[in-house]
């Protein structure tokens, strides 16, 4: 896996907590922020042909 890859990769993960974590907090703006992050990166993973795995709830 090229560093790239694993950059987008961890930061999804590290994204996908703190959405989590502001969901469980309760606080509506900061989890908006963090799924627009989610979303761009999500966007950037397909755009590169990076394959995600899909988080289990």
């Amino acid at each position: 896996m090229d560093a790239f890859t694993a950059g987008l990769l961890q930061r999804i993960k590290a994204t996908e907590s703190d959405l989590a974590q502001a969901r469980r907090t309760g606080d509506d703006f900061l989890a908006e922020v963090e799924l627009s992050e989610l979303e761009d990166l999500h966007r950037l993973a397909a755009e590169h042909g990076v394959e995600v795995a899909v988080p289990s709830s």
